[in-house]
């Protein structure tokens, strides 16, 4: 790829290797608008320029948290993203986007026409980074009821108990925890939640897994977003004996270090693309 940026802040990319009667694989993400025009500019382009087959890999789908509507006029950007991205002209032999742990797998009957979604599963890398953790002895958890069969699905495979937080709402923004589902007393608790951006609910659920009576705690998610200074408020916490995610999203890479350990989703994305018959090609 050519990238350049004009003075008047228009951009400027050119797709350098010829796309023509070729398998195109664009690795891209919707972390930000910008990322995601220029995933769209550049998919059309290939597509324009002769691409047989269009695979996007979307290891990071922005606003998958506004799936739906909860007041009156709000926006379902989840939805008008999957349409612009559905948009994209269809390759000879189709288009397909491979998302990872989606916030709400339904965000796939989001997509439209030509582009074939296809929803990929990190569990087994989430189960090798929370016995990396903490060993193999340990109650899996979660933030609330909402993730509780995702998680109770990835406790049955490791062969260990799962626990989910209660939680009351206060008033329309805020909640609090109320209790757990599982004795934790003197064990070690592994809290699993899709997404950490600010972490509140995240401290809320280790706090009351700390009252009772957990000896550590440790957090996994896929998807690390941590804006600002929400890392940092996490370890001010002392709550966390660490906390493990995914590369998918850019923000994690840059924050990897002693507290935050940061794992690579390249044998998933390997994995997916073997499904698609592309068996050998891509090692």
């Amino acid at each position: 790829m050519e990238a350049r940026e004009f003075p008047d802040g228009e951009q400027y990319r050119r797709i350098s290797t010829s796309c023509r009667g070729r398998d195109v694989i664009l690795l891209s993400g919707t972390i930000s608008d910008t990322d995601t025009l220029a995933l769209y500019d550049i998919a059309c382009a290939a597509v324009y320029y002769g691409a047989r087959r269009l695979t996007i890999l979307l290891p990071f789908f922005g606003y998958s948290t506004m799936e739906r509507a909860t007041r009156p006029g709000e926006v379902v950007t989840a939805k008008t993203r999957a349409r612009l991205l559905s948009s994209i002209p269809a390759a000879a032999m189709g288009n397909e986007i491979i998302m990872l742990d989606l916030h709400v797998e339904g965000i796939t009957h989001y997509f439209e026409g030509a582009m074939r979604p296809r929803h990929v599963s990190a569990r087994p890398l989430i189960a090798d980074i929370a016995r990396e953790l903490v060993g193999d002895d340990f109650v899996l958890a979660c933030t609330d009821a909402g993730r509780a069969k995702w998680v109770e699905a990835l406790a049955n495979e490791l062969g260990v108990p799962c626990a989910f937080a209660y939680k009351r709402r206060l008033d329309g923004s805020n909640t609090e925890v109320v209790g757990v589902s599982e004795r934790v007393a003197g064990k070690k608790v592994v809290i699993y939640d899709d997404m950490i951006r600010t972490g509140s609910s995240l401290i809320g659920a280790a706090q009351a897994y700390t009252d009772a009576g957990a000896t550590q705690v440790a957090a996994v998610t896929t998807h690390g977003v941590f804006p600002q200074d929400a890392l940092k408020t996490l370890r001010e916490t002392g709550l966390f004996s660490a906390i493990a995610c995914t590369d998918s999203h850019p923000r994690a890479s840059a924050l990897e270090g002693d507290f935050l350990q940061v794992h690579s989703i390249s044998s998933l994305l390997i994995n997916a693309l073997h499904g698609q018959g592309m068996q050998g090609q891509y090692d």
